[in-house]
């Protein structure tokens, strides 16, 4: 028999695999795929998904565990229970330690109409801790995500130093009566347009024609702050001690400073910026994206980031001229609501941030005031560590 006739050697024959799936989760797309084909399949006839995963099915290998394929999805229903806990847990502490802050150490008997003006009155202080912490925890979430940088906050744009120049030029002209003359509803009116006025001339001005460079508008932003920051200092040196001292309480943020009459602007203020970007949501998840990414989805992502920093400029304007300036308490509550949520989408990122913004807040408050008996010593606390939060993430960054 010649060579060309005999029967091939199995040790000659080349092993032929049989295409299939890499691993189980692949089988089990496979299998999905099969059941929409069977669906559509006529009835009596051999559907091509029956055969075509017979024909790609791995062989079972013998003594190997058999285990189900399951497709971990990263907002899966597991993602949802552990941030609906969240939130209901962030909720109840927030309403325990308010209802510390209403109840605690009133000196008058419970129930009475003293025990309830008193509780009132603390009613106003925690209507004035909602709104800073909603401007403040809203405004930052917002504004890292139009520039694309989780370790800035708004008060790279100025406003404190503005709200700080403000208050010392008051001073440093009118003397001691100037700090009564920043004190009101037409001066807390006038402080927010001035800040919203400022902020939408520096977007207007370096977002649009030649410029439209968001880098160079923080940039200038920057150089602004330090320039008013260094007039406002070159002004406090030249005032009397007394001065100095009475312009000192106004410089640090502090719940105190919140008045009453201001609440009717600020809290409408607040609610409807806040729940405009709340309803633009998807648009601030596509801006997150980048502005290839965005604009090739069909949004103007310029006008977008424009219209998103005027919002945040209203907020950070409302929260400034309510208690002054708070550097850090944005940042600490953004910051701890993406650790804790992780999730991208920006409609519960938003009121997230803001409860997480008022517990710090109402926590802080409740142990100072009646705990420590440190009730001045709040915002400065909260700053503290927000500060040091902040350089935490940087040093692990390794940027800015």
């Amino acid at each position: 028999m010649s060579p060309q006739s005999s029967p091939a050697s199995p040790a000659t024959v080349p092993a032929t695999r049989r295409p299939g799936p890499e691993t189980e989760d692949d089988a089990a797309d496979a299998t999905n795929d099969g059941a929409a084909l069977d669906s559509a399949a006529p009835d009596g006839a051999a559907s091509p998904a029956a055969t075509a995963s017979a024909a790609s099915a791995p062989r079972p290998v013998e003594g190997a565990p058999r285990s189900r394929a399951r497709a971990t999805r990263p907002d899966g229903r597991r993602g949802r229970r552990r941030r609906l806990v969240l939130l209901v847990g962030l909720a109840v502490l927030a309403v325990a330690a308010s209802v510390g802050v209403l109840t605690w150490d009133n000196p008058m008997e419970v129930g009475s109409e003293g025990f309830w003006l008193i509780a009132q009155m603390r009613v106003e202080t925690l209507v004035s801790v909602a709104v800073v912490a909603v401007a403040q925890g809203a405004a930052t979430v917002a504004f890292q995500t139009a520039t694309h940088n989780r370790i800035l906050t708004p008060s790279i744009m100025g406003f404190e130093s503005l709200y700080t120049a403000v208050q010392t030029g008051a001073v440093f002209l009118f003397g001691i009566a100037g700090a009564t003359m920043v004190v009101g509803l037409p001066q807390f009116m006038l402080q927010a347009v001035l800040m919203v006025a400022f902020a939408s001339a520096l977007y207007g001005w370096l977002l649009s024609g030649r410029f439209s460079n968001l880098h160079l508008m923080l940039l200038v932003g920057v150089v602004i702050g330090g320039g008013l920051g260094s007039l406002s200092t070159f002004m406090q040196r030249l005032l009397t001690p007394s001065e100095f001292d009475v312009l000192t309480a106004r410089m640090f943020g502090s719940i105190a400073n919140a008045e009453s009459a201001y609440l009717p602007y600020a809290l409408p203020a607040v609610l409807v910026v806040a729940a405009v970007l709340w309803l633009r949501g998807r648009r601030l998840d596509v801006v997150a994206l980048g502005a290839d990414a965005a604009t090739s989805l069909g949004l103007n992502h310029r006008r977008e980031v424009m219209l998103i920093l005027l919002m945040v400029s209203v907020l950070m304007a409302m929260s400034t001229s309510l208690v002054g300036p708070m550097t850090f308490l944005g940042f600490l509550a953004a910051t701890l609501t993406y650790q804790l949520f992780d999730t991208p989408s920006h409609r519960l990122l938003l009121p997230a941030a803001g409860l997480v913004a008022y517990t710090i807040l109402t926590v802080a408050y409740f142990l100072l005031r009646h705990v420590f008996y440190a009730q001045g010593a709040v915002t400065i606390i909260v700053e503290l560590i927000g500060g040091g939060v902040f350089l935490i993430v940087l040093m692990r960054k390794g940027r800015l």
